[in-house]
């Protein structure tokens, strides 16, 4: 399958509203329309692509739906294809859906930790729309996606062998913290663009990475969010993976931000090596005065294998 990027997220949250302050006043996202005219959602983009972020008002804080983009319709038709002989049921998209994502096709599927999914092509762009909600140098984007997510799973193995068997995503290193194995996925060269814990009996968001162009921004962003009394849910760090310098904030949607900068590329696929690390970072990274997140749920029994809970650190490199 070849999913070039993480293309945008849906998330629920009842307190969708105030990531219309925070979205643009800390993060420097712009606030975008909705296509559809829907009331209860705010919608977010770091870049010339509308609605990369998409919260909506909801009774709790969980992830809705993760958007990976693929190259045309033909790419799309291939993975459909490739879905339905790993027994995975498709669905197809409405108008309606694909509009509101602004979009030219999708699908969309759950994997075998009850997230839902959905494969595109063709996502909406404006040149020149992207106005920062706060001075700012912007984004790393383009090719390289949104950002990347950190996804808590029951069962491990079952996740690791669903993404890199039926999804295609290349695995860049693996890092053993706290009792914990986290296992880190590229599609593009971005280090990483989705990475997997398990905790079993939980599913959920762990954080949303955000990379902009500049270190200032960095800073600037965090004493913002200390002069807000923002709750940081770890400290100004730089990771031993990626090498990103960065911080970690909790969103009004109960996930975590990483808010970073400095991030080494993957720039030959043939020459890379997968490590495996026992620290998540070279210095910093603290833990914060945030509770543990608020978007991980118990997950359903039958979904994911696992039905009894289990606990939650909430440090996740």
């Amino acid at each position: 399958m070849k999913i070039t990027s993480l293309g945008y997220l849906r998330v629920e949250s009842p307190d969708a509203k105030e990531w219309a302050t925070f979205g643009p006043e800390v993060l420097g996202m712009a606030v975008s329309e909705d296509p559809l005219g829907r009331p209860g959602s705010v919608r977010l983009t770091n870049d010339d692509r509308p609605g990369r972020l998409v919260v909506t008002e909801g009774r709790q804080n969980r992830l809705q739906c993760t958007g990976w983009e693929v190259a045309s319709a033909d790419d799309l038709a291939e993975a459909v294809e490739e879905l339905e002989r790993a027994g995975i049921s498709v669905q197809r998209a409405t108008d309606e859906q694909r509009g509101a994502a602004c979009v030219r096709d999708l699908v969309s599927f759950t994997d075998p930790a009850g997230f839902t999914h959905e494969l595109f092509y063709g996502q909406l762009v404006v040149p020149g729309s992207f106005k920062p909600g706060r001075a700012m140098s912007g984004f790393v984007t383009g090719g390289q996606g949104l950002g990347h997510i950190v996804l808590v799973v029951p069962d491990l193995v079952e996740s690791l062998d669903f993404y890199t068997k039926v999804l295609g995503f290349k695995i860049s290193d693996e890092i053993d913290m706290a009792g914990n194995r986290l296992v880190f996925f590229h599609v593009n060269p971005r280090h990483h663009t989705l990475a997997i814990m398990g905790i079993p009996g939980m599913r959920g968001l762990h954080h949303l990475m955000l990379q902009v162009g500049d270190v200032d921004d960095v800073g600037i962003a965090h004493d913002l969010c200390v002069d807000r009394k923002i709750p940081l849910a770890m400290t100004l760090g730089r990771h031993t993976n990626d090498r990103m310098l960065s911080f970690y904030v909790r969103s009004p949607g109960g996930f975590e931000i990483e808010y970073g900068w400095g991030a080494q590329t993957v720039d030959d696929e043939d020459q890379w090596v997968v490590t495996h690390m026992q620290s998540a970072s070279i210095w910093g990274h603290r833990p914060g005065e945030a509770p543990a997140p608020a978007c991980l749920e118990p997950v359903p029994a039958g979904a994911g294998g696992l039905t009894t809970a289990g606990p939650v650190d909430g440090k996740v490199g």
